[in-house]
């Protein structure tokens, strides 16, 4: 079932994350699934409070599925260790302006979802920034019809 929420605009305050950074393509994304438990496991390992769901973050995605792009895999966290030394990364993001939209269902659907964005932001005439969030709030691999995602594209 596909999400029949309408957009809004919405403003995130600034988060701390620990996350994972690479360059990819849609294509490659499948091999980036086991980075999330990699991130629960190295904040618990640091005594850091876990502070929400995984966010995946698509930095200079247009939506050419062909064309490379930056891929964040971020764990919202309780602070930004200064001395870490590991294999991931910390930040604090500022404030991310963004039109938000929850996808209910399986995830094959969702660039339905995208596209009902896409149209509000040009309704709107809002510039989009290539940068989009999706916050997964409940993920199940099973049975696909419980997921729910937020969708946040960045605009100006």
């Amino acid at each position: 079932m596909e999400s029949i929420q309408a957009p809004m605009l919405k403003r995130v305050k600034p988060i701390n994350f620990l996350f994972f950074r690479t360059e990819t393509t849609v294509e490659e994304l499948k091999q980036f699934f086991e980075v999330a438990p990699e991130l629960y496991k190295e904040a618990v390992t640091n005594n850091l409070t876990v502070t929400g769901p995984v966010h995946w973050h698509y930095i200079d995605f247009y939506g050419d599925i062909e064309r490379p792009f930056t891929l964040e895999i971020a764990l919202p966290v309780s602070e930004v260790m200064q001395d870490y030394d590991g294999k991931f990364h910390f930040k604090r993001t500022e404030d991310f302006s963004c039109v938000s939209l929850i996808h209910e269902g399986n995830w094959l659907e969702i660039p339905k979802s995208y596209q009902r964005i896409m149209e509000f932001a040009n309704s709107k005439q809002l510039q989009l920034l290539g940068i989009n969030r999706e916050v997964y709030v409940n993920v199940d691999f099973v049975h696909t019809e419980a997921n729910s995602t937020e969708i946040q594209m960045g605009v100006q």
